[in-house]
């Protein structure tokens, strides 16, 4: 296989992979922003913190005020949230021109915005992130865990999925 036939492959072979969807979001010196994810994961519930990972493009314009704000939400979108996750992935246009119209949110110990209803949001500390091709790995302690009920958001086959249960 050529590199084309190889990165093309892989593309299509992601693409059956489902994911949760999340936005990450993050406030502080640096200002708010806040990004549509598929690419997020625990690292370990072991150690000093639990620690999980999301995957930034750096081309994003959330990637810089990530890093100088050194937190982040990662907020778990329940399979309602289908707008929300449009319009921080900018699908959508954003209400009145700001993202966080879409919803909303409170200051979760870190001061990173935490959506309201969610299903799970991971407030975190950022302790790592490296550059690997065209994204970041950043890697977040958490500092705050909220659940709520429900069904998560999933993305799979270039479309939102929804979970079933057996």
């Amino acid at each position: 296989m050529t590199d084309d036939d190889v990165r093309q492959a892989f593309i299509d072979g992601m693409s059956l992979a489902a994911a949760s969807v999340s936005i990450v979001t993050t406030d502080g010196p640096a200002g708010r922003q806040g990004v549509t994810v598929s690419a997020m994961t625990p690292v370990s519930a072991d150690g000093e913190a639990p620690t999980l990972l999301v995957c930034l493009n750096a081309s994003a314009t959330t990637l810089p005020v990530l890093l100088e704000n050194s937190c982040f939400c990662v907020n778990v979108l329940a399979r309602e949230q289908v707008d929300i996750s449009d319009v921080f992935s900018s699908r959508r246009p954003a209400p009145d021109g700001d993202k966080f119209n879409a919803a909303g949110f409170d200051a979760g110990p870190t001061g990173a915005p935490r959506l309201k209803g969610a299903l799970v949001s991971f407030d975190c500390r950022l302790v790592s992130a490296d550059k690997i091709g065209t994204h970041h790995i950043c890697i977040g302690a958490v500092e705050d865990v909220t659940v709520s009920q429900g069904s998560p958001l999933l993305y799979g086959m270039r479309s939102y999925l929804r979970a079933e249960k057996h």
